[in-house]
């Protein structure tokens, strides 16, 4: 029953009746949502809309044969309303809160009323007819929001999984073109954020790639996880109401629409229904990501901390005023955002984790926080990432004054003995750096000046090549 008031359009069902807005495609299971939900204020993401819409698609196909033997020609205007949610439109009419109670089946009601409500208004319907087009028997035909919202999440994340890896790639390529840049500036090493032995700054950064590397395969391995959808498996994972031809059918037609041919059905649908361990996998992998990625940001951020009081070995690129009230000063900004990031991604890990550790029996119906933390992570990271690789890591140079840091604090640094401690021991090693930090001097000046040393080991040249800090980081090479 419906009746139309300056208000907006009043519907009823058994639950009683609720005022729609004038103009919205959504219907009465929407608006109590949104009236039961009002949590978070933000949109769903759109990736997450499409690949409902693909879902709702797939399913409609799969379905053909029932939907026109029970209303002919419906089915082809189902198809075109997906298809346009598919293209972008009438994403304003998906209001429902990423979180929400009922393991998204307000999610799921969503697509289905807008999805019903675009198809009559094409048929030439007055919306909310849903005696020609059903939310329920016909755009949720064979389907539940148990098996829907599952795997509309794993495509969404799946696609969004994609962008990141590929920004990921194109990460490695910028920190890989400045290791080679810099390979053959020497540094002094750090531990314990004390002075250890030199490195080249090359090989820093050719670390930063290999660790970013690991992470891309990481999260390459446990994404793949994510194709194997539930689709078919209705409430429990049984299939109940679902006809066996549809069950088979639709993930080919899921392959195809998605165009993500390795979709494939779980082997047990009530594997998938009940357990969400491959979304709680792919968080793990983020968060290891974010974690290494906010300790490169931390290391750009000490080398680059100056200009004047701090390290100053490398320059970032200078983005923004630093300061309201200092003038010239200019931050990190971009590493600080690589660590923010990190944090809130490391957080949502754990959402994601004490989500999925709380379902119950036969489903986990803390599924809408699990899906917007982990889409929420890819997101930003994928963002994050790209701005971070194109403004701040592209953008490092090497000074002239940070080139005569770097060489002074090389040479100034007792440290250097420890070359020594080979052919003189460890003690002796150890007297000559504690006598260049003492007098402010060389570890190379006090060789030099022990004609004693000199004589053991061969003379200046040798004591030179002993304690060259290039050569001394080449050792572990070619090995």
């Amino acid at each position: 029953m419906q009746a139309k008031t300056r208000q907006g359009k009043t519907v009823e069902d058994s639950l009683g009746k609720v005022i729609l807005p004038l103009g919205v495609y959504y219907g009465i299971s929407t608006q109590r949502a949104l009236e039961n939900f009002p949590i978070t204020n933000y949109q769903l993401h759109p990736e997450l809309i499409k690949a409902i819409a693909m879902v709702k698609k797939a399913a409609a196909h799969a379905n053909k044969p029932a939907l026109e033997q029970k209303a002919p020609g419906i089915f082809q205007y189902i198809v075109n309303a997906c298809d346009a949610i598919i293209d972008g439109y009438y994403h304003e009419h998906f209001v429902v809160d990423p979180i929400q109670g009922g393991a998204g089946t307000s999610l799921n009601m969503n697509a289905n009323e807008v999805i019903a409500n675009i198809a009559l208004v094409e048929m030439g319907h007055d919306k909310y007819l849903h005696a020609v087009i059903s939310p329920y028997d016909h755009v949720n035909m064979s389907q539940s929001t148990n098996d829907v919202i599952p795997t509309a999440a794993r495509i969404c994340i799946r696609k969004l999984l994609d962008e990141l890896l590929e920004t990921m790639t194109e990460l490695c390529e910028i920190f890989k073109e400045k290791s080679i840049e810099f390979d053959s500036v020497v540094k002094m090493g750090r531990t314990h954020l004390q002075d250890a032995v030199p490195i080249r700054l090359g090989q820093g950064f050719d670390a930063y790639v290999r660790v970013i590397k690991r992470d891309k395969e990481r999260i390459r391995k446990t994404g793949n996880y994510l194709y194997e959808v539930n689709l078919g498996a209705t409430a429990v994972g049984t299939a109940l109401n679902a006809n066996p031809d549809y069950v088979r059918e639709v993930i080919n037609q899921l392959q195809e629409i998605t165009g993500l041919s390795d979709i494939r059905r779980c082997e047990s649908l009530v594997d998938g229904t009940q357990n969400t361990d491959c979304f709680t996998e792919v968080s793990a992998a983020l968060k290891i990501c974010a974690i290494n990625m906010s300790k490169i940001a931390n290391d750009l951020r000490l080398m680059a901390s100056g200009p004047a009081c701090g390290l100053g070995e490398i320059t970032l690129g200078k983005l923004q005023d630093g300061s309201s009230i200092m003038p010239e000063k200019v931050n990190p900004v971009l590493p600080e955002l690589i660590n923010q990031v990190a944090f809130q991604v490391i957080g949502n890990d754990l959402t994601v984790s004490l989500a999925s550790e709380a379902g119950q029996l036969e489903l986990n119906v803390m599924q809408p926080v699990l899906i917007y933390n982990l889409i929420q992570s890819v997101s930003m990271m994928s963002n994050a990432f790209k701005v971070f690789g194109e403004r701040c890591v592209k953008l490092i140079r090497l000074s002239e004054n940070n080139l005569n840091r770097l060489k002074r604090y090389v040479d100034e640094s007792p440290i250097i003995a420890t070359a020594l401690a080979p052919y003189i021991g460890y003690e002796r090693a150890g007297a000559i750096a504690r006598i260049a930090l003492s007098e402010k001097t060389t570890a190379l000046d006090i060789c030099l000046q022990d004609e004693t040393l000199v004589n053991r080991l061969g003379g200046e040249e040798m004591i030179r090549r002993i304690l060259d800090p290039d050569a001394m980081t080449r050792m572990g090479e070619n090995l």
